[in-house]
């Protein structure tokens, strides 16, 4: 890996911080989902399914910002490392090998443009890579496979990777950078050369040349009306020089 690609001090901090933010957002979605469970009713073991790209999302979001191989893998198995060491996860030490499974899934769109290109379709794409690559953990784990609701659930994790995970990340990483916190990383430095500062363009005015001491459209009956009139004096420079406190003779 080239020194470019390497992550540096600050952008190892701001994944640590977005594991941890994310860690407890992720946290309170497993409350949510417990909530939407009970109102399906009978179809309450899909609400997993419609919530699942919630679950996601830190993968994408890093990769926008960071913009750097591994960041977005990193981001979603620190999240849910915060989940279980500090939040008692009921899924345990499992989580660590499904928050990898989703991150390597949502970065992998990224991957394929080698980490330059993050238009929407390439959002797109990672959602929906994240939401196959959860559908083909639940079918090794659980086997999904064989039951009469796979196609339900295939299904759902693909719309809710696409929705809550790649869009969402998006819509996040745009609106954390309006807001200038994210100015020294490589998503506010894009925008920045998209968008350049307009420079004014009293600033770019070239400066009035001087002619024989005194500036283009001053002459130099006016100068010294001027100073006769507000120092008294006839535009002489030695009324100047009189008029002036502290100066000359006592």
């Amino acid at each position: 890996m080239s020194a470019r690609a390497r992550l540096t001090l600050a952008e190892l901090v701001l994944l640590a911080v977005l594991a941890v933010v994310f860690g407890f957002l992720y946290w309170a979605l497993v409350q949510a989902w417990g909530a939407l469970q009970l109102a399906m009713g009978p179809f309450g073991d899909l609400a997993q399914h419609v919530l699942i790209g919630g679950w996601m999302v830190a993968a994408p979001l890093a990769t926008y910002i960071v913009r750097k191989p591994g960041a977005g893998v990193m981001a979603e198995l620190a999240a849910a490392f915060v989940e279980v060491a500090f939040l008692g996860s009921p899924v345990g030490p499992m989580l660590l090998v499904v928050g990898l499974v989703q991150g390597v899934g949502a970065e992998a769109a990224f991957a394929a443009t080698r980490y330059r290109r993050y238009g929407w379709g390439v959002f797109a794409l990672s959602g929906v890579l994240a939401g196959l690559a959860s559908t083909v953990l639940g079918v090794v784990r659980f086997g999904w496979l064989g039951q009469d609701w796979f196609a339900w659930r295939l299904g759902l994790q693909v719309l809710s990777g696409l929705v809550l995970c790649g869009l969402l990340a998006r819509v996040l990483g745009d609106a954390l950078a309006r807001t200038g916190v994210l100015d020294n990383t490589a998503l506010g430095r894009a925008r920045r050369a998209a968008h350049p500062t307009p420079v004014p363009a009293a600033a770019l005015a070239p400066a009035p040349a001087p002619v024989d001491g005194l500036l283009v459209g001053t002459s130099a009956h006016a100068t010294g009306g001027d100073a006769a009139g507000r120092g008294g004096g006839t535009g002489d420079p030695a009324d100047a020089l009189d008029a002036a406190p502290g100066v000359g003779a006592p």
